[in-house]
């Protein structure tokens, strides 16, 4: 229990990380997003990604464009604002200060 507790927490501090990192690459739809998400092996289903991009274009890190579909309704794809550059600028910064930060802590354990 303790374990899946942490593994969780764990995958939560990086998953706005990752989602910001993968709208960067360009205009992405939603689907786009999970799908790369289950190819890292970070599995999140709508229920979590949606609130997730809301928080996220509430906070001004993304704006989104409608684009007309032939297969159904427009569909919403996703950009990142100047200060989602920013921030994601700074996340990588963060996110290599904390690999270092635990590679060193780990060391050579194994």
């Amino acid at each position: 229990m303790i374990v899946e507790n942490t593994q969780t927490q764990m995958r939560k501090g990086i998953l706005e990380y990752c989602i910001l990192s993968i709208i960067a690459k360009g205009e992405t739809y939603a689907s786009d997003i999970i799908s790369e998400l289950k190819k890292a092996q970070l599995l999140v289903v709508e229920g979590t990604l949606y609130p997730l991009l809301t928080r996220l274009k509430n906070n001004g890190l993304l704006t989104y464009n409608w684009v007309e579909s032939i297969s159904g309704p427009p569909r919403k794809y996703y950009v990142l604002s100047e200060e989602g550059k920013n921030v994601l600028e700074q996340l990588d910064k963060t996110w290599q200060e904390l690999v270092y930060a635990v590679q060193t802590a780990i060391g050579d354990r194994k």
